[in-house]
C-alpha cells in the first residue's frame, strides 16, 4: 500500500521574495524533493494547506486529522510548520488510532539550498515503514512520540521532554 503524504505548508515550502525579502507560498516542493531523493516506494501526495503552522485554527488541525482518518493508506505523513507540529500532533493522536503517522518539517525553506527538509523528509518515509502505529515526530535524524518532544528555539532543534531511562 502507498505511502500517503499531506501537505500543510510550514518552512518547507516557503520561497523568497527577492523584491520585498519575504517568505511566502507558491506550490508545495514535495514532489521535487522525492524525485531528487530517489524514493522509490509508492507515494500519494496531497496538499490540504499552505500556511505557516502559526496561523493555523483549531478548524485546520481537525481538516488534518480527518484527512488521516478518511485515506485508505494507513501509513501518512505530514509535512507541517515546527512551531505548532506537537499541538496537531495531538489532536491527530486523539482521533486516529490505528494508522502510522508521522510529522516532519524543516528549520530552513527547501529553496534556500541547505535545508534540513530533504533529510527530515527521508527519514519520516523511513520511520512511517517501520514504526507501530501511532503518531510520532521526525526531525533532526529522530524520531519523538508525539506527547514527549517540543521544540527548542534556542537550538533550532525538536528534543525529548522526558528522557529515556538508561537502564
Amino acid at each position: 500500500m502507498a505511502i500517503r503524504i499531506f501537505v500543510t505548508g510550514g518552512t518547507f515550502d516557503k520561497e523568497y521574495n527577492e523584491l520585498n525579502g519575504t517568505l511566502f507560498f507558491k506550490d508545495t516542493h514535495i514532489n521535487e524533493m522525492l524525485k531528487l531523493g530517489r524514493a522509490r516506494v509508492p507515494i500519494e501526495v496531497r496538499t490540504l494547506m499552505m500556511m505557516d503552522s502559526i496561523d493555523m485554527t483549531d478548524a485546520d488541525r481537525e481538516l488534518i486529522a480527518l484527512n488521516c482518518l478518511k485515506t485508505e493508506e494507513s501509513k501518512i505523513i505530514i509535512t507541517h510548520g515546527t512551531d505548532t507540529m506537537v499541538e496537531t500532533a495531538r489532536v491527530i493522536a486523539e482521533k486516529v488510532k490505528d494508522k502510522t503517522i508521522v510529522l516532519t518539517g524543516a528549520m530552513i525553506p527547501y529553496k534556500f539550498g541547505s535545508s534540513d527538509g530533504l533529510f527530515n523528509l527521508g527519514s519520516a518515509i523511513a520511520l512511517v515503514q517501520t514504526l507501530p502505529p501511532g503518531v510520532y515526530i521526525a526531525m533532526n535524524g529522530r524520531y519523538f512520540n508525539w506527547d514527549n518532544c517540543q521544540k527548542n528555539r534556542d537550538k533550532g532543534e525538536f528534543e525529548e521532554i522526558k528522557p529515556k531511562q538508561k537502564f
